[in-house]
């Protein structure tokens, strides 16, 4: 999978099926995805936008994570999601996702 960081620099690791995007992100060191609630749904440390083309793949936010996202995020898209909560699959194999400057 990869990940652009606020600079634009695209960091591209090998993601186990199974993990979240958020715990692939702290195991490679991607900068930029703090996680400072270690994937428990009550921050907003692990925001992405998800590409396009995945979006349909990943899916909505459920009701937690939306209510973080509207209160959390500095510049919420369509696409926005919390890493912690994508776990990745088979399907998202070459995933894309994008990390904001601004995490709370």
């Amino acid at each position: 999978m990869t990940y652009i960081d606020s600079t634009g620099r695209a960091h591209t690791v090998d993601a186990t099926v199974g993990d979240t995007v958020m715990a692939t992100a702290v195991k490679n060191g991607i900068p930029g995805i703090v996680a400072e609630c270690g994937g428990n749904r009550s921050c907003a440390t692990c925001h992405v936008w998800v590409a396009e083309r995945f979006a349909p793949l990943v899916g909505g936010p459920g009701d937690m994570e939306e209510d973080l996202l509207d209160m959390g995020v500095s510049e919420r898209r369509p696409t926005s999601r919390l890493s912690c909560q994508i776990r990745i699959t088979e399907d998202l194999d070459g995933l894309t996702v994008e990390i904001p400057a601004d995490q709370p």
